[in-house]
């Protein structure tokens, strides 16, 4: 009997698919029309956030829907929206180093990008012995309850989640970081100045736990509502159409700074056509304000959205090997 890669990984997928379902977990983000790249294996294993379902959900709620974007075999580009059962998906590494990232994607709160800013950083990182877990967060266009803090409530409920199994993964539980993109950026660094913020319901022993990451890094993120310098896209559909200006300033992570913020890693690229650079500096100024220990990074070039893929030949490639370093120098490992 032969059989080809095609049907060999699509029948390695429905057997994860099959593990996870079996587990009472929902399965990552799949695309059934296109297979994975040769040598880089669909992550299988998923915990759910929500064990009785997310809370606020809509009366007619969306439909999660995986779009591919790559008009290459070589490269997947995936993005998902309509997200009703946040999930993180885990990435073991084979010799863990006690230490672990929450990985937020980004999108403009319009999708979360699957593999750019998801898989591919976890793959980096479970190479250098990080548990990594990406995010696959609600989004608050789509008619959630509370639609400014969803992914919020996302983001602390996974950090807690993380900590609470911690030995499952071989990881210290207060060896948690976040690192986020773009609108995950904002995700990220809501979570850095907001860990405190009740923003939902607990719901079981995990919730007694701090949501607090051991360090974060906004990586050309997402952070200020205020109008001058915001991505409208992400400002409206957190906020609306017509915020106040108290909403405006709740929601900006640089307004919303604590004394006890973690350590902070920043990189941006000055010539980011999408998210102005102004982000990152008000989010340094803010944490410099309150005695907070940050590192910026600031590339002339480098645009938007790199992640790893799109940083090849440039300056900004040595961003993953910096905060790295970083890492190491404020004990995440």
């Amino acid at each position: 009997m032969t059989i080809d890669r095609r049907s060999f990984v699509a029948a390695s997928l429905l057997s994860g698919l099959a593990a996870s379902k079996a587990l009472a977990q929902t399965a990552p983000p799949f695309d059934a029309a296109k297979a994975p790249p040769a040598g880089l294996p669909e992550p299988t294993e998923t915990i759910d956030l929500w064990p009785k379902g997310a809370p606020g959900l809509p009366a007619r709620p969306p439909v999660e829907t995986v779009t591919e974007r790559s008009t290459t075999a070589q490269v997947n580009d995936r993005s998902v929206t309509g997200t009703t059962r946040p999930r993180l998906v885990v990435f073991r590494p084979d010799r863990p180093n006690g230490a672990a990232v929450l990985i937020t994607p980004g999108g403009g709160y319009r999708l979360v990008v699957i593999d750019k800013e998801g898989y591919e950083l976890a793959r980096w990182l479970t190479a250098r012995g990080f548990t990594a877990f990406v995010l696959f967060y609600r989004l608050p266009g789509e008619g959630w309850a509370d639609r400014q803090d969803v992914s919020l409530a996302d983001a602390q409920r996974a950090m807690r989640l993380i900590r609470h199994r911690a030995k499952d993964y071989g990881i210290q539980p207060e060896r948690v970081a976040a690192m986020g993109f773009s609108a995950g950026g904002h995700v990220c660094s809501s979570l850095s100045t907001r860990f405190d913020a009740k923003v939902y319901s607990p719901v079981d022993a995990a919730d007694k736990l701090s949501a607090r990451p051991f360090c974060a890094a906004p990586i050309y993120p997402v952070v200020s509502m205020d109008p001058a310098v915001a991505h409208a896209g992400s400002r409206d559909l957190l906020l609306g159409p017509s915020p106040a200006a108290e909403q405006e300033e709740a929601h900006s992570p640089d307004r919303t700074v604590p004394k006890d913020a973690p350590p902070h890693f920043l990189l941006h690229a000055e010539d980011d056509p999408v998210v102005p650079v102004d982000n990152t500096l008000r989010l340094r100024a803010a944490l410099k304000a309150q005695g907070v220990p940050v590192e910026t990074h600031l590339f002339a070039q480098g645009g938007h959205g790199f992640g790893l893929r799109g940083t090849i030949g440039k300056p900004v490639e040595a961003w993953p090997e910096l905060w790295r370093a970083w890492a190491r120098s404020v004990g995440l490992g």
